[in-house]
């Protein structure tokens, strides 16, 4: 089976981790059958402010408002199997955590987790008060996966874009997509 994503984009710094992610998902289209995308106008700010475009615009994916309802992924019916949010800002995730559906991304992520399909949280923030870290829990006992975006360096990265990589890499692991990238064991 095909893969049906929404990737939702929130304002938390960590632009460059949407934008690959969206770079991926194009390269990978083969084992897709539908990416979505949502934005919040805080988004489309911090993404503008830290890659100086609005390349977010740039790929073949259809953005909804996010305040559209009537979006697909809005709905179990429409059958979305896994929803990425990147980068999850800890309001986001705090309102997930506690079931408050107040625009299209929260809604979105509420009928995944009720759905029992796969939720990856890129949450970016540091450091992580006691509140971050209760919502965290409750939204990982709830079925989500929080992927801080906290980036690994076996691979001896060289490049800003090489150090978000060991990120989206993990995050397009964790979607359940099959990729070529570095793998702990197979340095040769």
């Amino acid at each position: 089976m095909k893969h049906r994503i929404v990737v939702a984009i929130t304002g938390a710094s960590g632009s460059i981790y949407a934008r690959q992610v969206l770079q991926k998902l194009s390269v990978l289209k083969d084992q897709i059958d539908q990416v979505s995308v949502v934005m919040t106008t805080n988004a489309r700010t911090v993404w503008e402010t830290e890659l100086g475009d609005a390349s977010y615009n740039d790929h073949p994916f259809k953005i909804y408002s996010q305040q559209d309802f009537h979006a697909p992924f809005a709905s179990g019916s429409g059958l979305y199997n896994t929803m990425i949010i990147c980068p999850c800002s800890m309001g986001t995730l705090g309102r997930i955590a506690q079931g408050i559906s107040n625009d299209l991304i929260t809604r979105a992520a509420d009928v995944i987790l009720k759905e029992r399909r796969k939720l990856v949280c890129v949450a970016r923030e540091t450091p992580y008060s006691l509140i971050h870290i209760k919502n965290m829990q409750a939204l990982t006992e709830a079925g989500g996966i929080v992927c801080p975006a906290t980036p690994s360096f076996y691979s001896k990265p060289a490049t800003i874009e090489e150090v978000a990589a060991t990120v989206t890499d993990r995050v397009i692991d964790l979607a359940g997509l099959s990729q070529k990238t570095f793998r702990w064991g197979n340095e040769s």
